[in-house]
């Protein structure tokens, strides 16, 4: 039972892998497509969030869908679907065709985070659940500092179209050995939707309404700064004289950070409160991005 849940927890980490490189390499393609399509900041922002908006709407539906279905079809389907978007994107000749593209390939990546998170609860009924879930958010983390170095390099290299359709193609891959892998172990099929003995669930389980609305507004504060920030960090960069590389390895440093701050905030949380750490840490953040604008390339980097 341990080795088949920690299998599990492989197959979901390298899946969050996989669909955070593709969230987050579009902070590489955007200033590039911006120059090649001619597109506004506007135009800009628009793309990003057509992205994010589809990923966002399908996340609550595709936990619905499988109830019915099985995680395990739509997270292969949704990864297959995002894979396309990315290599149909190779062939974008605008703003338009983007927008629909990443429309698509939003939807696609919105299976990801609900159903892999209920893959690895199921796995680890048991015991050993926080510690399961956190390392597959540490993964997601690696995705986006690995991703965007590496594909931030080959758009230098090879350009943004050749580069993105390549990993397009690897999330293919990743796909049709993910399809394997569930169904060898027994993971993510279809379950019975039979009557089920005991007291009834109301709420969606949520035991705190204050505490949880407190938290998700946090959270929509937090996650919308953030993505705003990284959305133009790009444009900043180049006009402090950041060439394509550069920017992957900003972003790279960038993901990193955040990565080591979710676990260098658990430690300060438990000493000094989540109150206070929270505080802290969007303090931090604030000042951090006044000090990018304003500093130059090297001290920004």
């Amino acid at each position: 039972m341990i080795a088949r849940a920690r299998a599990v927890l492989a197959a979901a980490s390298t899946i969050h892998f996989v669909h955070d490189g593709f969230s987050d390499i579009l902070y590489v393609f955007l200033p590039l497509w911006a120059n090649e399509f001619g597109l506004s900041l506007a135009q800009v922002g628009v793309i990003r969030t057509t992205y994010t908006g589809g990923m966002a709407l399908f996340q609550i539906p595709a936990g619905f869908l499988a109830e019915r279905w099985g995680e395990r079809r739509l997270l292969v389907g949704g990864t297959a679907v995002t894979a396309l978007g990315f290599v149909a994107a190779g062939w974008a000749g605008g703003f338009l065709s983007l927008l629909v593209i990443l429309l698509a390939a939003g939807l696609g990546s919105g299976v990801q985070h609900p159903l892999s998170s209920s893959l690895i609860s199921k796995a680890y009924e048991g015991g050993g659940r926080r510690a399961a879930l956190g390392t597959y958010n540490f993964s997601g983390d690696v995705g986006k500092a690995a991703v965007s170095a590496v594909v931030a390099f080959a758009a230098a290299v090879f350009g943004w179209r050749a580069a993105g359709a390549t990993y397009g193609l690897l999330g293919l891959m990743v796909a049709a050995v993910l399809l394997i892998v569930l169904v060898r172990l027994g993971a993510g099929g279809a379950t019975s939707v039979d009557a089920v003995d005991g007291e009834r669930v109301t709420g969606w389980g949520i035991r705190d309404p204050r505490g949880f609305g407190a938290l998700a507004a946090i959270g929509m504060i937090d996650n919308s700064t953030r993505t705003g920030f990284i959305t133009f960090l790009p444009f900043a960069l180049i006009a402090k004289g950041s060439t394509v590389a550069g920017i992957g390895t900003a972003l790279g440093l960038l993901f990193v950070g955040g990565a080591a701050g979710k676990f260098l905030c658990g430690l300060v949380a438990a000493r000094v409160g989540v109150i206070r750490t929270v505080i802290l840490t969007e303090a931090a953040t604030a000042l951090g991005i006044l000090v990018i604008i304003a500093a130059p390339l090297p001290v920004a980097l």
